[in-house]
């Protein structure tokens, strides 16, 4: 399949939230091949300086990596600024990073609940508060959000993870409002069944039940990182200007 290229995004800086694995990995190799200068924040270091020379060895320039931990938000905000004393002003903004831990209702304490919303939906708030300076000096940019299907349909054991991703929506939807006069446009996307190894390990070891999931999709082939990636490239790039407080499901009609 012909990857479309976005000229525009080449020596933007494109910085990621949790890039080191998974969708968000997918994200940095995304952004690297179209010649954007991206940083990504990460938690698990080794993965992060694994994904640093895989894609170095790919797209010929390696990806800032700056080890953080999110739920620390005057890390964050340090992490940031490290970002934009090395590369400049930030054009993209990928809040990616999520943890979709499965909880039953009755046992979740008020500490799980605490640590689930910083963990899915704090940070975001505060990156995004990081970012919107940097996107007024330059002129605009691009803030996309990631949210999940899983508000949408009810998905059983998640009741914090989805609450989360529903807030999700509704922050991008009131930035989109505030920061559309200085041209900031604010997206979120919301992934169907990905199955990325994290995924597989835990919650889909069963081949079977997978394939059973992909029938409930209108489009019964695999939805990917790349996937995602493909409309966060989109969302980021010039030909998307006039797009903003949209949420997009990427989830081949999962229903």
């Amino acid at each position: 399949m012909t990857r479309t290229s976005y000229a525009g995004l080449r020596d933007r800086v494109v910085l990621i939230t949790g890039g080191a694995s998974g969708i968000g990995a997918a994200f940095v190799r995304s952004f690297a091949a179209q010649g954007a200068r991206v940083a990504f924040l990460d938690l698990d270091e080794a993965a992060g300086r694994a994904l640093v020379a895989d894609v170095k060895a790919a797209a010929g320039t390696a990806p800032l990596f700056v080890p953080c931990d999110l739920l620390d938000i005057d890390a964050l905000r340090d992490a940031m600024a490290q970002v934009q004393g090395s590369l400049g002003d930030a054009a993209v903004l990928v809040n990616n990073a999520a943890n979709d831990q499965r909880q039953v209702l009755a046992e979740v304490t008020s500490a799980e609940f605490d640590w689930m919303i910083g963990v899915n939906l704090k940070h975001v708030f505060f990156a995004a508060q990081a970012v919107v300076p940097q996107m007024q000096a330059r002129g605009g940019g691009s803030i996309i959000n990631m949210s999940s299907i899983a508000w949408m349909r009810g998905a059983p054991g998640l009741p914090v993870y989805a609450a989360a991703k529903a807030a999700i929506v509704g922050f991008t939807n009131s930035l989109a409002r505030s920061l559309g006069p200085d041209r900031i446009r604010v997206n979120a996307i919301a992934p169907g069944m990905v199955i990325t190894e994290r995924q597989r390990r835990l919650w889909y070891p069963d081949d079977q039940a997978i394939a059973e999931l992909r029938t409930r999709q209108a489009i019964p082939d695999a939805v990917t990182p790349e996937d995602i990636a493909n409309m966060a490239l989109f969302l980021a790039s010039d030909d998307s200007q006039r797009i903003t407080r949209q949420c997009f499901q990427v989830d081949a009609g999962l229903g």
